[in-house]
Parts: C-alpha cells; sequence; structure tokens
C-alpha cells in the first residue's frame, strides 16, 4: 500500500481537495460541499461522518478519550472560478482560504487512521466569512487537548496570532439650516469625528512597529440625507483591534472621541488571540515541518478568524496551520501548488503521530 501512495502523482494525492473545491460554496450555500465532504470522510475511514444541527461537517476518528480538534471552514466568498490544474497549480475558489487547509486536515487524518486512547475530530464549519455560525455553534460542544485551526500560512509557517475587530456606526444630527450659515453641519461633525479617532489611533501606534501590536482603523462607509427638519451623517467605522485592547476597551474610547455624537454597534465584536509558543503542540509543528525538508517560520496576522472564537473558551494549546498564499484569498487568481498541498498532508500527519504518541 505504501509503495502505491509514493507512486500516486500530486494530482492523485489531492483528490480531496479538487473535488471539494469543484463544489462552488459561497457563505450560505454550503450544502452541496459539505455532503461531498462528509461522504468523502466516510469512504476514507473515519469512524463517524455527518451533518450537525447548523449544517457543519463533522468526521469522527477514533473513540478515545483524549480529542484534538481540527476546525476548518467549508465556505467561502462570492465569486466562482472554474477549476482547472496547470501543471502543479490548481485553480480555484476556495483553494487557498480555506478548503486547501481543510482537505489537508481530512487527508492527515485519515492517513493516520485510529489511534488508541485518541479521538480526533475533523470540523468543516460553515459561514465563517460573514458570522461564524458554523464555529460559535461547536465552541460549547467540545473540550479539546489539541485544537489546530486551518487557514493558509504555507506548508512550513505556524499562525500563532490573529487580531480582534469591532465594527461601529458613528451618527451625527443637527437641525436643518440654510446653507448661508456658519453652523456645523452633520457632516462637519462626522468627520471631525473620523478625524479624531485617526489622531488618537496615530498617538496609540507611535511606538508599535509591528501591525499586529497596533490598532488598525479603517472608515468602511459613510451616508447622509435628512428629513426636511434634521440632517445626519453616519459613518461605518472598523477597527483591528492588538491583543492589549478589546472590544470593549475600544468602544469606551471611541464614545468618547465621538461625543457629542451617538455610537451604535454592528455585528459580532472579537477579542485578538496570541498562542503560546512554548507547547506540546507547537513543538510537533516545528518537529512535523523538519521531518518533511522546511525550515519552520512563525507568524501572526491582522485579520480574524475561527480560532479567536474558539481557543480562548477551549482552553488548550491552539494553532493555525493550512498550506497556500494569504495574499491569494478572496483574489479573482485563487490557486494552489499541489506539491505544496502534498507537503502540507506530510507534515500535519506527522504532527499528529507526534502528538498521540508523545501526550499520553
Amino acid at each position: 500500500m505504501l509503495s502505491v501512495v509514493k507512486n500516486m502523482t500530486n494530482t492523485e494525492k489531492a483528490t480531496t481537495l479538487i473535488e471539494l473545491v469543484k463544489h462552488y460554496s459561497p457563505s450560505g450555500e454550503e450544502t452541496s460541499a459539505v455532503d461531498y465532504l462528509i461522504q468523502r470522510m466516510k469512504d476514507l475511514g473515519f469512524t463517524k461522518a455527518y451533518k450537525d444541527e447548523v449544517g457543519n461537517a463533522i468526521g469522527v476518528m477514533g473513540e478515545g478519550e483524549k480529542q484534538i480538534v481540527l476546525l476548518g471552514h467549508i465556505d467561502t466568498v462570492p465569486g466562482e472560478i472554474k477549476t482547472r490544474i496547470e501543471g502543479d497549480t490548481f485553480y480555484g475558489r476556495g483553494s487557498v482560504d480555506a478548503k486547501g487547509p481543510l482537505s489537508t486536515f481530512v487527508d492527515a487524518v485519515a492517513s493516520l487512521g485510529q489511534v488508541r486512547g485518541w479521538q480526533m475530530v475533523v470540523i468543516g464549519a460553515i459561514d465563517e466569512e460573514r458570522e461564524s455560525v458554523g464555529a460559535r455553534h461547536i465552541v460549547d460542544k467540545y473540550r479539546p487537548d489539541f485544537t489546530i485551526i486551518g487557514e493558509p500560512s504555507r506548508w512550513d509557517r505556524i499562525t500563532l496570532g490573529y487580531k480582534g475587530s469591532a465594527h461601529t456606526q458613528v451618527t451625527a444630527r443637527r437641525e436643518m439650516a440654510h446653507s448661508a450659515r456658519a453652523d456645523e453641519t452633520a457632516s462637519e461633525a462626522a468627520f471631525a469625528v473620523w478625524g479624531r479617532v485617526q489622531a488618537w489611533a496615530d498617538e496609540v501606534n507611535t511606538d508599535k512597529k509591528r501591525a499586529f501590536e497596533q490598532i488598525l482603523v479603517s472608515l468602511r462607509g459613510l451616508s447622509s440625507g435628512d428629513d426636511g427638519f434634521e440632517t445626519w451623517a453616519s459613518l461605518q467605522v472598523g477597527a483591528r483591534l492588538p491583543v492589549d485592547i478589546s472590544p470593549d476597551d475600544w468602544y469606551t474610547k471611541l464614545e468618547e472621541l465621538a461625543a457629542p455624537e451617538s455610537i451604535e454597534r454592528s455585528g459580532f465584536a472579537i477579542n485578538a488571540y496570541r498562542a503560546e509558543r512554548k507547547t506540546p503542540l507547537v513543538r510537533a509543528f516545528l518537529k512535523g515541518i523538519r521531518a518533511t525538508g522546511g525550515k519552520p517560520g512563525f507568524v501572526v496576522k491582522t485579520g480574524t478568524a475561527d480560532v479567536n472564537i474558539v481557543a480562548p473558551v477551549w482552553g488548550c494549546p491552539a494553532v493555525v496551520y493550512g498550506p497556500g498564499d494569504s495574499n491569494l484569498d478572496h483574489t479573482p487568481n485563487e490557486h494552489i501548488s499541489l506539491e505544496e498541498y502534498r507537503k502540507a498532508v506530510d507534515v500535519l500527519s506527522e504532527v499528529l503521530r507526534n502528538l498521540t504518541k508523545s501526550v499520553s
């Protein structure tokens, strides 16, 4: 059997990835991809595979008391890309973000099979690109010993952190007045708030050289209008938060900077997350990458991911891992090297082998 696997081409070894990407699954339309992945996990010998209450694909290998959860997301941003292979390169929506990492999880767990005393759970979560309905559903259902989140960072790098985020609407209101008067308009008041926000962020970031340590504010949208008696102007303000500024800290500061204008919170706020380096999980990844011929590297990212949601609750060692270049996320040219994908499967197989042997 081993010789057969060695003689397989990279394309043949990437069957899970290629077939999963063929099932176009923008957020809210994941059913076809979920159904495929469940059947694929059954075919690969998972102990059980099923769809949970919200539509996540769940695959379980083994029945031990110790547990490793490998959480990826099966949804993508909109914009279907015709799948094709050119040489070693596979093109398709989700090939990088994040069906590449998710397929890596499936193939690595399948290659290892059942390990006495351990249960490995692969989750293809829905809705990560919107409100993370899938991750929010499972966060109270598992208490793993280790967790690995699937996002692209290349096969030889380990992601240790993601920034937090918060979104807010700031609205200024003023009575209608003739344009010849010098009274401040609602639009002027709103933009004055934005100026104060920028100035404060610049001051906070003065001595912080790395983007991961900075607060990154952005003006995401603006609108204005009137009802004949009152004018209004609204700004959509986004913030990417460092570990030392919580969403509540940000909201409190924004209320101060915006006064006397009103603010309204939008969507879900997420705390930043930074993993520890000195854990058995990180050591297993270092060993696995080196065993596959790579030089390990660590990265932190300025976006957010499902790790921000589950890791603080689960409280176990956690990292983010997956093949692919994250600069290609959401782009019309999204693609992945099949050789890189193969290496990532080999790395993760070695990681799981080392974890389940060394931790008893």
